[in-house]
């Protein structure tokens, strides 16, 4: 764990560690430790908020000029088969909704079976280590990031 989350709360510490095993666990495709870190994703609140501000830190340093259909659709494409080498339980409509949730494109009311907790948390880790491989980036800081913009975001509201 780094010591940039040391002052967080202890569940976004949880969020923190639980989400850097299972990113690790992704691209590395240790089928095990990724289960026992997306179970403890799956029951910390809010770690989908944070996943979604990773994803969407990574989209923007991945396309600078901003995304196009086709961007998003070839990351979907990219994330889903590259995941299902590993995880032949990856869920195509689940990683769409955590791409269009973290452009704030996603309203989880029109959807008809929105995923829920377990769902993106078994699916965030993939889509954050498939942007993280695409735009060879550490891991670490887009999530220190992710963590400053939610705080600002909660002083703001």
């Amino acid at each position: 764990m780094s010591t940039t989350w040391r002052h967080l709360p202890a569940p976004a510490r949880e969020i923190a560690v639980a989400a850097t095993d299972a990113v690790t666990a992704a691209r590395e495709q240790d089928i095990e430790a990724y289960d026992v870190a997306v179970g403890r994703l799956a029951t910390a609140d809010r770690s989908g908020l944070v996943l979604g501000a990773v994803v969407r830190s990574l989209l923007e340093v991945g396309h600078p000029d901003g995304l196009a259909g086709d961007d998003v659709r070839a990351v979907l494409e990219r994330c889903v088969r590259g995941a299902a080498r590993w995880r032949a339980d990856v869920d195509p409509h689940v990683v769409l909704v955590l791409l269009a949730g973290s452009l704030g494109l996603y309203d989880p009311e029109a959807d008809e079976a929105p995923p829920g907790p377990a769902a993106v948390a078994a699916h965030g880790p993939l889509l954050v280590a498939d942007l993280l491989t695409a735009t060879g980036r550490p891991f670490e800081a887009h999530l220190t990031s992710a963590f400053a913009e939610i705080h600002r975001t909660e002083l703001h509201d």
